[in-house]
């Protein structure tokens, strides 16, 4: 390695003030809401899509790896670190163009710096009416790397890397990587045809180091006559097997008309809506059972909230809601079905009203009219508080950052088979698991379809002190031992985590080995990256 024959040649290529020494880019990306540390040995930040290409040949000539980021947002995963220590970043967050959109079919092509909010911004003023695929992570992530992360969200596209049809990347050597529809049939058939012909290769660059993306294209919904949320309650936390098979039913029966549902319980839920009561805590850390039944009578939380979305003509709607009552007859309280327009002015209401009780009641209502903005294909900040929960600190700036606000926050997202007996044994685990480390059981279901969900744990803690960033980093390791060996495991891990993937996938590793050995001889690109 020549590190330093390779600054010289990337200050010249994109200038002195976009070449961050190791001094600068710790201090600019070295924050991580897991309390994982990296040694970086520069930043660089590209300005132009053109630059991606040289900068990878600079890397392989002079052998210098390099590890690429998009916003850098990728909270609870390793913000923006890289997998490994010992790498140059490569910042591609101030690509921001929508390079195509295709009003008549919904078709975006974006950049890596093109994030939820922007293109937001852009459907709003140009008037188009898709939906954004969004995600709780808030407006200023990218839309491309979640994709390639296999991210997902709740609106009817809900698979992120579903939905791209068509991709370009710059590969460790430096050449171009184009999709072979792409280069045979022009670019029309690839934006709008996913697999393209000959073998599905795009697949490759997503949870890789094998290539950086540089531009995407990704289908849209169409925003439809009639958006709805259902939401409802079990009143004891011994219905929620039979709440599993009425909500497999519900999506057996009703693709396309509804979207995901998220089965949230009473913790998850008081962490998005009440302070933290860090003065009614118990011997061991944690909030006391009886504490949690409180704040749950005072905010009107019961064990378990449902969460789920309808789209459709108002006729098709109606007659889902029809049938979503029927199947959850006698299992579900509370059962109601609300707007994003509702819930606005349901929130508005609460604010106006007086007294406490009303405006814990109002806290509820204003998370469940920005939830609804979610739905609707907005994005905003409404689930990003939850990673505030125990930091005594208010955000710093005009939009909240995690990483930066010293926010301790881990994700532990593991699949688990949409069978009754399953999630509760997960349940019972996650709850296990978390007690023995001080961790409260913050615990969502999403469904993926009606034979899946994926589990959403946040590992919430104080980054500021050493003891609880050990325990919290030991409590996500013992959770993915636990699961595995009870048959859960996540689909994405964050980098703390992918050098234990090494030795859990023998003949997937050696496969990738493989490819790496021929794509990237010197392991410049990545590594590290989920290997």
């Amino acid at each position: 390695m020549n590190l330093d024959q390779a600054l010289a040649a990337w200050t010249q290529l994109l200038g002195a003030d976009h070449v961050l020494n190791a001094d600068r880019a710790l201090r600019t990306y070295g924050q991580d809401t897991t309390g994982a540390e990296r040694h970086i040995l520069a930043a660089l930040q590209i300005v132009e899509i053109t630059q991606v290409q040289e900068v990878v040949r600079i890397a392989h000539a002079y052998h210098v790896s390099i590890y690429p980021i998009s916003t850098g947002h990728n909270w609870g995963y390793g913000t923006a670190l890289p997998a490994r220590s010992g790498s140059v970043l490569v910042d591609l967050g101030r690509l921001q163009r929508i390079v195509h959109f295709d009003a008549e079919f919904g078709v975006a092509t974006v950049e890596p710096g093109v994030t939820q909010g922007m293109l937001a911004d852009f459907l709003d003023r140009e008037g188009h009416p898709y939906l954004v695929p969004v995600t709780g992570a808030g407006p200023t992530c990218s839309l491309l790397a979640n994709a390639l992360e296999r991210g997902y969200g709740v609106t009817p596209l809900t698979d992120h890397f579903a939905a791209v049809t068509d991709l370009e990347a710059v590969l460790p050597d430096g050449s171009l990587y184009r999709t072979a529809l792409r280069e045979a049939g022009g670019e029309e058939l690839a934006r709008l045809f996913k697999w393209g012909v000959g073998p599905y290769s795009p697949g490759l660059f997503t949870q890789s180091g094998f290539g950086i993306v540089t531009r995407m294209s990704i289908l849209l919904a169409r925003r439809p006559e009639c958006i709805k949320a259902c939401l409802f309650s079990l009143k004891d936390d011994a219905l929620l097997e039979k709440a599993v098979e009425r909500v497999r039913q519900i999506l057996g029966r009703l693709p396309g008309t509804v979207g995901a549902i998220n089965l949230m319980n009473q913790h998850r839920l008081l962490a998005m809506s009440a302070p933290y009561p860090a003065d009614q805590l118990g011997p061991d850390g944690l909030i006391p059972p009886n504490v949690v039944q409180e704040l749950g009578r005072q905010y009107q939380i019961l064990p378990w909230t449902g969460f789920g979305t309808l789209y459709g003509t108002r006729r098709v709607v109606a007659a889902a809601q029809r049938e979503i009552r029927s199947a959850l007859s006698g299992i579900a309280s509370r059962l109601i079905f609300v707007t994003p327009s509702g819930a606005k002015s349901l929130a508005r209401l609460a604010k106006r009203l007086p007294g406490a009780m009303v405006k814990r009641l109002g806290s509820t209502a204003e998370t469940l009219a920005l939830s609804l903005e979610l739905v609707a294909g907005r994005p905003n900040e409404t689930a990003l508080p939850l990673a505030y929960w125990r930091n005594a600190n208010a955000p710093r700036g005009s939009q909240r950052d995690p990483a930066r606000d010293g926010c301790g926050l881990i994700w532990y997202a593991p699949l688990v088979p949409m069978r009754p007996s399953a999630m509760r044994g997960y349940v019972d685990m996650v709850k296990q698991v978390t007690r023995r480390h001080g961790i409260e059981p913050l615990i969502t279901f999403t469904t993926l379809s009606d034979k899946l969900v994926d589990s959403t744990v946040p590992i919430v803690f104080e980054r500021d002190q050493p003891d609880k960033v050990a325990a919290a980093q030991a409590c996500y390791e013992e959770l993915v031992d636990a699961g595995r060996a009870l048959g859960y495991f996540p689909y994405r891990v964050g980098v703390a985590g992918m050098s234990k993937l090494v030795g859990l996938q023998d003949t997937a590793t050696r496969f990738h080995a493989r490819l790496r050995e021929s794509l990237d001889p010197h392991d410049i690109l990545a590594p590290g990256r989920y290997r």
